[in-house]
């Protein structure tokens, strides 16, 4: 009886998953596995989707083995992440104080990577944060990185 169970509960967790658009820039193998994908690093792009010319680098851990290649395994909740201007800087729409950028899943159920921006309006830059949480327990382990923006550029705010 819990299996009919579980499958609208699966369908349900899958059905609100947002994924930032992001290009894989490269990984590498952190271990062998005989059966499945080896364990990786994985290092992805993703533009911020408000601020044109900022873009994003994310590295974090990939899980891998046959748990890993059916999208059943839970990857660690560590991620590092490293925002650059790429291009000339562009706000096209007022930015809230605060706002999750992205958020993408780390396992089957209830465990997300989320990158949040935040406006430090005093010195005119841009602040990233990474995490991982999940629905019972959170990390605590966490990156941050800054863009600021030249003083031409004043960020426009909700």
């Amino acid at each position: 009886m819990r299996a009919p169970l579980l499958l609208p509960l699966l369908l349900l967790a899958g059905a609100g998953l947002a994924h930032a658009q992001n290009t894989k820039v490269g990984e590498v193998s952190t271990a062998f596995k005989l059966i499945g994908p080896d364990h990786k690093v994985v290092v992805e792009a993703y533009d911020d989707p408000k601020v044109t010319g900022v873009t994003c680098y994310v590295s974090r851990a990939r899980t891998g083995g046959l748990s890993g290649a059916v999208g059943l395994a839970e990857d660690k909740a560590e991620a590092s992440i490293a925002c650059r201007q790429v291009g000339p800087i562009a706000i096209a729409q007022p930015l809230p104080q605060q706002e999750e950028v992205y958020s993408e899943r780390q396992s089957i159920l209830f465990k997300r990577l989320r990158v949040v921006r935040m406006v430090d309006a005093k010195r005119n830059t841009l602040v990233y944060l990474t995490y991982s949480d999940k629905l019972i327990n959170g990390s605590p382990t966490n990156a941050v990185t800054a863009v600021p923006v030249d003083r031409g550029t004043l960020i426009p705010m909700k």
